[in-house]
């Protein structure tokens, strides 16, 4: 089995590839395109450009709902994106609260899980 946990460089690379490269990739995607599509989250056209494939999509919006939980657990009124609270709460991570969003049993327990795993 690979060791899929990435560092917080290869989620940069992920991201700036995400946003779409103009040009030569930078040092930051160089560095990590070998690992990155390696582990199937990058992939290279017959063009030579580099997009991502969807389990890099994946990968990258559930390191964007960890990073919203965890805000959203230490400022009720954290700026997180829409698509990120409409799925914590749709898994009932989160619910409606004043001023904000607060963090349900469910979610403080899932990131709990989150922090014991080292994510």
């Amino acid at each position: 089995m690979k060791d899929e946990k990435l560092t917080t460089d290869e989620y940069n690379a992920l991201d700036e590839v995400r946003r779409g490269i103009q040009g030569r990739p930078s040092a930051c995607v160089a560095r990590n395109t070998k690992r990155l599509s390696g582990l199937k989250l990058l992939s290279f056209a017959r063009n030579g450009h580099l997009s991502l494939t969807d389990k890099g999509k994946e990968k990258l919006f559930l390191r964007r709902c960890i990073l919203g939980l965890r805000a959203l657990a230490g400022d009720p009124a954290a700026k997180v994106d829409d698509d990120v609270i409409a799925f914590l709460g749709k898994k009932s991570h989160i619910v409606a609260a004043d001023g904000g969003f607060a963090v349900t049993d469910k979610g403080r327990e899932t990131l709990a899980d989150i922090e014991a795993q080292g994510l």
